[in-house]
């Protein structure tokens, strides 16, 4: 099974997990990470770091909120550390919960192949409901 981490600003890595057990009826197998606003970013890194590595012998995916911003840049150096010493795992960014519900219901043991679907996910959850009617 994936090891699946939500990386955002706080609370919607948290609001999402909720969403989430709603929708599934059950706790959802995932990592909530949420960055606090005044939180020291190296701090942040070093925390999710030590998090990831804890995780390593497992397909790990990365999700966060927004291309560039803080949890982003946390997520993306941390992996990076954690690529240093073997381990492996994808982040994905852009998050909607089409994504976090595709990921907690599909496995891949092909980390890019499993990191594909959960994009392409996100992709075919934005409907212009114009179009419907």
């Amino acid at each position: 099974m994936a090891c699946i981490v939500l990386v955002m600003h706080e609370p919607l890595g948290s609001a999402f997990a909720e969403c989430a057990a709603h929708v599934l009826g059950r706790d959802p197998e995932l990592v909530v990470f949420d960055v606090v606003a005044d939180e020291n970013p190296e701090e942040a890194t070093d925390r999710l770091t030590e998090l990831l590595r804890s995780r390593s012998g497992s397909t790990i995916l990365v999700l966060s909120d927004i291309f560039g911003a803080t949890p982003f840049n946390i997520a993306r150096k941390a992996l990076a550390r954690v690529a240093e010493q073997g381990g492996q795992g994808h982040l994905v960014t852009g998050t909607n919960l089409c994504m976090i519900l595709k990921a907690l219901t599909e496995n891949y043991d092909d980390p890019e192949k499993f990191s594909e679907t959960i994009r392409q996910a996100a992709v075919r959850g934005i409907v212009d409901a114009a179009s419907l009617v």
